[in-house]
């Protein structure tokens, strides 16, 4: 079996889990190889299955990107499925989880051509809907507003809808918890400390910033929250090829979502028990063993 690790130009060499993701692979029997999303000389049939994992430059060119998702998945099969990159590559999916029952850190979305309206007495967040690794995201206090206010309308000036959350302020102390899913079951968590510091600008080219990981175990709160994310999700979970649900605390103490990462999210598998990358090794073989492709929920 032919399995494509697909990553991006920049980010080749910079996967923490591929060092043992492709051993893995390799010891299941199969010949994995890394392969970059964008390059035309790669031919995507010749592969079983097309596993999209650092593809960080995704969110510069999204529709580019989409493009290449549903023409890959024509001619071999990738995962996840070209429904899920669509769906949960626009952060505006937080909407369809909040109104599912789901407990989600409150969102305000503005798309270009609206004007925003900033928090006055909390801290907040601004970030653009399409982005990952914090990349034009950036944290403000109450009394920000102005230079916050400028952010906004420069992402929402080129054409970007843009989100605002409250910044929960356990995040300084606690981090977040980031929930790890394969093949639709709960495999591991690992703690992410607080990346977004006070008075820090939003960045506009990084392609990812550097997370400060441990591994961690997950409360028996935080594992129903998770559970309860990918039973609502309008795919069925046991297609995902994997998942990962980072969770808060907000200031009642209960868990909320902050994102639900199905495209490209690291797995944490340096913070995971030794199983992990075997798991997830096996999840892909039985991916290429699915011989009739699953149909989106309604």
């Amino acid at each position: 079996m032919r399995v494509a690790i697909v990553s991006a130009t920049p980010a080749l060499g910079t996967d923490d889990d591929e060092p043992l993701l492709v051993p893995a692979l390799h010891a299941a029997g199969a010949d994995a190889q890394i392969v970059v999303w964008d390059d035309p000389a790669v031919v995507w049939s010749a592969f079983d299955v097309v596993v999209l994992r650092s593809t960080w430059d995704y969110t510069m060119r999204r529709d580019e990107f989409l493009a290449w998702v549903s023409a890959t998945d024509a001619v071999t099969r990738l995962r996840n499925r070209p429904d899920v990159v669509r769906w949960n590559s626009d952060k505006v999916y937080l909407r369809d989880l909040a109104a599912l029952g789901v407990p989600v850190v409150p969102t305000t979305f503005f798309m270009p051509g609206e004007r925003p309206t900033l928090p006055e007495h909390t801290p907040f967040v601004v970030k653009p809907t399409v982005s990952a690794g914090s990349r034009n995201t950036a944290r403000y206090a109450a009394d920000e507003r102005a230079v916050a206010l400028g952010h906004a309308r420069w992402l929402l000036d080129r054409g970007r809808t843009i989100m605002l959350q409250p910044y929960v302020a356990s995040v300084d102390d606690r981090g977040e918890t980031a929930m790890v899913f394969l093949g639709g079951r709960y495999s591991h968590a690992a703690s992410k400390a607080a990346l977004l510091e006070p008075g820090a600008r939003a960045s506009e080219d990084k392609l990812f910033a550097t997370e400060k990981l441990a591994p961690v175990q997950a409360s028996d709160a935080e594992r129903q929250v998770a559970e309860a994310v990918l039973d609502a999700i309008p795919f069925p979970r046991e297609e995902l090829l994997y998942a990962r649900v980072d969770l808060v605390l907000g200031d009642d103490g209960d868990p909320a979502v902050l994102e639900l990462e199905l495209v490209e999210p690291s797995l944490m598998l340096p913070q995971a028990p030794a199983r992990a990358a075997a798991d997830l090794a096996q999840a892909i073989l039985r991916t290429a063993d699915v011989t009739s492709p699953v149909t989106e929920r309604a």
